[in-house]
């Protein structure tokens, strides 16, 4: 996460859209460097851990807004960045919320994701695919007492588009300068586009 935000490179009074971001994580890292942060998630559960682990900590500039991806509340042209972090995935019409980033964004704004993806590395794949479609949900059952959270978590990352295919998806959605920054062989990946 620090590695993402290092990218975001957030500057002291810009202003910050940090979607998918209830429990705060990316939205400390980034109001810790200056910038203006309003945290947004469907999820009100999430947001108030959020709210709760900013008060823990004595952060009081942050903006919490309850809000569905494909469809912001925002005016548009008002963020100068736009931040998801393996948020995108469970989104139901990626393309939607891909437009709406851009609608909120303003000339010259950036887009940042990062999300699991499907790694490169020769042979990673089929360990990875056992690890996370067989041992992921019964290590789930057995720690957290909860197999389908952690089952549910594989078959969304399976279901997410590689790389190149949600690459395209942004240029789609009005983005230009599109790059993706593979991690750990592709098992992550950083993507980002500006709005021109």
């Amino acid at each position: 996460k620090d590695r993402f935000v290092r990218r975001v490179k957030p500057q002291p009074g810009e202003t910050i859209l940090d979607m998918a971001g209830g429990t705060g994580d990316i939205a400390f890292r980034m109001e810790a460097r200056g910038a203006d942060v309003t945290v947004s998630d469907i999820n009100q559960d999430m947001l108030d851990v959020g709210i709760e682990r900013a008060m823990d900590r004595g952060i009081d500039s942050l903006v919490w807004s309850r809000q569905n991806a494909e469809e912001l509340t925002f005016s548009s042209r008002v963020f100068d960045a736009y931040t998801i972090v393996f948020g995108i995935r469970n989104v139901t019409h990626i393309d939607k919320a891909l437009r709406e980033a851009h609608r909120v964004l303003k000339h010259g704004g950036r887009f940042y994701c990062m999300e699991f993806s499907t790694t490169t590395w020769p042979g990673f794949k089929e360990i990875y695919d056992v690890y996370s479609h067989r041992l992921m949900p019964k290590m789930g059952k057995a720690i957290a007492g909860d197999e389908e959270s952690y089952r549910y978590l594989a078959e969304s990352i399976r279901r997410f588009p590689k790389m190149t295919e949600f690459e395209t998806m942004i240029r789609q959605a009005g983005f230009s300068k599109t790059k993706v920054e593979p991690i750990l062989g592709g098992a992550v990946a950083i993507h980002s586009g500006w709005k021109i």
